[in-house]
């Protein structure tokens, strides 16, 4: 059977869950996954669904919803989310499809309030996520299909004067100096964030080794652990700012 075309598939998101999508690569949030299988089960928790994430470890966080619902309910589907989280159009177009024929086969025909089931909850999904466009100017417009804009930016006339050019110009370099600005930032909150966790894991692995030797056990495996936390690659080399909080940390 024939794939659903893009417009038939984000017409039906759109109705289902009362969204604004334009794009399929907004579906690698996450959040509309895991709510069109709430529309199914109606026992999603919702409230951990982040439905106008922006970041890429919000979209995995949804993603990891909608894994502990695959589980639950037995669905023999992997979920590739290293792909579908760059928000690329391909990867989320065949997992779309995947997720509309499961639904067909599934959804009872109940009625379902997608905004109350979210509790009202923010669904402003940026339709420029991460991965960045390589163009920003003409592309935009014409990729929504429906002369919607992107992110609320100001579309660029092509009736203007010519004299008008350079500020056009001007504005759609201070547009994508704005987006990256917000991709820089959400890189970091991303690396700080999966930095923390490991920061954590190497404090509880130096804890728990202390333990062992005070105890007499070899601790192999949280010095495996201890191993791989502590290996580098060649070209990159601690630097010295993190060793010297190393060591004040340990005295």
């Amino acid at each position: 059977m024939a794939g659903v075309s893009r417009s038939d598939l984000l017409a039906w998101l759109n109705e289902l869950l009362q969204l604004n999508y334009t794009k399929i690569e907004q579906c690698g949030t996450g959040g509309a996954y895991c709510q069109v299988l709430d529309s199914i089960y109606g026992d999603v928790p919702m409230t951990k669904v982040k439905m106008n994430a922006k970041h890429e470890y919000e979209f995995v966080a949804n993603f990891k919803v909608m894994q502990n619902i695959f589980k639950a309910k037995k669905i023999d589907k992997p979920i590739p989310i290293e792909k579908l989280v760059k928000c690329k159009m391909q990867d989320n177009l065949e997992f779309l499809q995947w997720i509309k024929r499961f639904w067909d086969s599934n959804y009872g025909g109940q009625g379902y309030d997608a905004v109350a089931r979210r509790r009202g909850a923010p669904t402003d999904t940026p339709a420029t996520i991460a991965p960045l466009s390589s163009s920003r100017t003409g592309g935009a417009s014409s990729g929504l299909g429906i002369g919607g804009r992107a992110g609320g930016k100001t579309p660029i006339s092509g009736h203007r004067a010519g004299s008008a050019q350079p500020n056009e110009a001007i504005q759609t370099l201070q547009a994508q100096i704005r987006e990256m600005s917000t991709h820089m930032e959400g890189l970091e909150k991303e690396r700080d964030f999966y930095f923390a966790k490991l920061r954590d894991i190497e404090i509880l692995v130096q804890q728990q080794l202390e333990t062992s030797e005070l105890e007499g056990s070899q601790g192999e495996t949280l010095k495996e652990i201890q191993k791989i936390l502590y290996s580098t690659e060649d070209g990159f080399e601690v630097p010295d700012t993190v060793a010297a909080v190393d060591e004040e940390e340990t005295f």
